[in-house]
């Protein structure tokens, strides 16, 4: 998933999502935490994909994943095209009004907008982008 795309919770908790990454996540997608203090949005291929790497774990290491899987909550888009995100993940995610909805490859994810614009200057500056790119054998 490619783009970035600004939108804005409504009062009720939901975020219109965008019709190209809609047309990625699917009607129905998966939501849940990420260590960033974002939120990551599965579409159900790559959800099954996960839960499949998961369940091939020894139990002791599947332990681990259970935050994961405690705060993924399985999303429907409405007919405008939003999903309602439920508040523990807003909370988690620090999500009050202006989102950044971001592709990140095989998912999305929903940023705080002034947190994601601190992460963007950050990582998008030349030298963080020619160290990657070593780092990577790009």
């Amino acid at each position: 998933m490619t783009g970035e795309y600004q939108h804005s919770l409504d009062a009720k908790g939901r975020l219109f999502i965008p019709a190209r990454m809609r047309e990625e996540l699917g009607e129905v997608f998966y939501l849940t935490i990420s260590p960033d203090r974002c939120l990551s949005a599965y579409n159900n291929e790559h959800w099954q994909g996960l839960c499949d790497k998961v369940a091939a774990m020894p139990f002791v290491k599947q332990r681990k994943m259970r935050p994961l899987f405690a705060h993924a909550t399985r999303c429907e888009l409405d007919a405008q095209g939003r999903v309602l995100i439920p508040a523990n993940l807003r909370e988690y995610a620090g999500l009050v009004k202006s989102v950044t909805v971001v592709g990140n490859n095989n998912h999305a994810e929903f940023w705080d907008t002034d947190s994601w614009n601190e992460i963007f200057a950050v990582e998008t500056t030349p030298e963080n982008i020619l160290s990657v790119m070593e780092e990577l054998d790009f």
